[in-house]
């Protein structure tokens, strides 16, 4: 049974630190991907982020750029986010889901992602 499991979300300071992380099981994470979306207030879903097994490649939305950084641990089958300088339209909540291996983001599988973790930047 695939499983995800999301955490590390909070309320921090603009400029602020978080590591979500998502704990995966059920599947072959290493032939699959983890992909991280992320849905804000009256916004559609958008993938932000995705750590790719096919050529070990990392993918990022144009809007963090240069502040997140996604990672993997698969010893423990684990994929986190690491958002740095977050600014105010980062909140949303955070999901993660099983994508394919070349990282698009129109391939999750529907119910893969979990309850999801709140992210709210705000002063």
């Amino acid at each position: 049974q695939v499983q995800l499991v999301e955490s590390g979300g909070g309320l921090v300071q603009p400029g602020g630190s978080l590591r979500l992380s998502c704990a995966a099981s059920g599947f072959t994470l290493d032939y699959y991907a983890i992909a991280w979306f992320r849905q804000a207030p009256g916004k559609e879903r958008e993938g932000v982020s995705c750590i790719s097994s096919h050529d070990g490649s990392t993918y990022y939305a144009d809007s963090v750029k240069g502040r997140f950084t996604i990672s993997r641990d698969a010893a423990k089958r684990t994929v986190y986010l690491q958002m740095n300088s977050l600014k105010p339209e980062d909140t949303a909540v955070y999901y993660c889901a099983i994508v394919d291996r070349l990282c698009d983001y129109r391939s999750y599988l529907p119910d893969s992602w979990g309850q999801g973790t709140q992210v709210t930047v705000s002063l």
